[in-house]
């Protein structure tokens, strides 16, 4: 009956959200592109690649856990190169970037929706060797359907969010069937652990093992070297100190804006960077820019140009964020202020730079319990309090190398979560000889 009732309740949210799916469409061509998979519907190409069987299904809903689940693929494949894998994701964002990264013999789909009897059909062409879900998102159907086949289930790098774990009481009546299936749960905190286990996962299947976002974050010297050209091109140079906004989200590019303008007359090398978490807000933005009389310069057009200084750099580009880091002497992630959740703080620690947050960051609990105690961030409650913070560290570069240099060395500190992981998973995988 339970089942029945999830299914009914399933299918008519489904057919609710339907025209939110086509808008998406519309306005979103990459959202359009292969919604059919979305419901099992394969090119014959890629259909006869599928059925091939015997892969690791590796499903990650976007692409913060994209990039994990890459980390987790090359691990596994060091240990076991015979394996092949298949990828898949929720988002278009997270498929256009697996769709980079992705090479032969391992395939890339749209993760099956969870209506009746889909995931099971899937799952019976595609007859995967295990299945790793990245962070944890929990199907019933589909882990159920995957239980039923004897497909051995791991949750890596899991998480239950402050915003996730009351949705997920309200349903314990399934998760405290579904999270059995599983043979592993390689979970990133003690909080973590706490969570899974009362909704339902058996204590002795859970590893408390660190956060595998430690080991994503990556240098690039080639991007780091274009990305100080364009500064250079903009007129920014090592004079300037430059406060980056990065993954900003609606409200924040405002609030940085001003508090540019408050201390630009104190601090007149001050350089303010934005970078939106999604560019399409560009002429959004540009508004809050020119209803400032501030002068800007984009980063699409940087190296074009040549010219005097400009009071706002905007990175109005995808995929650059992490090699301006490099360059920056202090650095507000966003989605924390105006917004709620947050966003990797892991990347700009890992170039020893000081980091701000605003006060929600619930999508990272573990990692700001890390950085509190290794004093390697500055949080703060509203913009007044941002716009003190940033006074502060302009006036005291000892409190910003501090703060860099802590942050550096907890990023090396706390790297391993994926070897551990990928040591557990190993062991429970099925014999390639035997299959079993």
């Amino acid at each position: 009956m339970i089942w029945f009732v999830y299914n009914i309740l399933f299918v008519f949210g489904f057919v609710i959200l339907l025209p939110k799916f086509l808008w998406r469409m519309i306005r979103r061509g990459g959202y359009r592109r292969n919604f059919g998979q979305r419901l099992g519907l394969y090119d014959p190409v890629l259909r006869d690649k599928v059925e091939e069987g015997g892969r690791i299904w590796v499903h990650a809903v976007s692409v913060g856990e994209m990039f994990i689940a890459f980390k987790f693929l090359d691990a596994l494949r060091a240990r076991r190169p015979e394996l092949r894998f298949l990828v898949s994701t929720t988002t278009s964002t997270g498929y256009a970037l697996a769709l980079e990264r992705i090479k032969d013999p391992d395939l890339l789909i749209y993760f099956p929706a969870d209506l009746p009897g889909n995931g099971a059909r899937v799952l019976s062409r595609v007859r995967p060797a295990a299945i790793l879900l990245v962070e944890g998102e929990l199907w019933p159907n589909f882990i159920r359907a995957a239980h039923r086949l004897g497909v051995p289930l791991f949750v890596v790098n899991g998480r239950v969010s402050d915003h996730s774990y009351p949705r997920y009481c309200l349903v314990k009546a399934f998760t405290r069937r579904i999270l059995p299936c599983f043979r592993a749960l390689c979970v990133q905190g003690a909080i973590d652990r706490d969570r899974f286990t009362a909704l339902g996962a058996p204590p002795g299947r859970i590893h408390v093992l660190n956060s595998a976002k430690y080991e994503v974050a990556e240098s690039s010297e080639e991007g780091e070297a274009i990305a100080g050209r364009s500064l250079q091109s903009a007129g920014i140079n090592g004079d300037h100190c430059i406060l980056l906004g990065g993954s900003t989200w609606a409200g924040e590019e405002g609030v940085l804006l001003d508090v540019y303008c408050e201390l630009r007359r104190k601090f007149q090398d001050l350089v303010l960077a934005l970078a939106p978490r999604h560019v399409e807000r560009r002429k959004e933005i540009l508004e809050e820019i020119g209803k400032r009389n501030l002068s800007v310069q984009l980063r699409s057009e940087s190296e074009s140009r040549t010219g005097d200084s400009k009071d706002v750099f905007f990175i109005d580009t995808t995929g650059e964020l992490r090699s301006f880091y490099r360059h920056a002497d202090i650095i507000f992630i966003g989605k924390s202020l105006c917004s709620e959740g947050g966003q990797n703080i892991i990347e700009p620690a890992l170039h020893g730079k000081p980091v701000i947050v605003g006060p929600h960051m619930s999508n990272f609990p573990v990692v700001m319990e890390d950085f509190r105690r290794a004093d390697a961030i500055r949080q703060v409650p509203d913009a007044g309090a941002l716009l003190e913070t940033v006074e502060e560290l302009l006036a005291q570069p000892e409190t910003r190398q501090r703060l860099g240099e802590n942050a550096a060395r907890l990023v090396r500190e706390k790297a391993g979560a994926v070897e551990a992981s990928v040591d557990i998973i190993t062991k429970l995988l099925p014999d390639p000889s035997t299959g079993k």
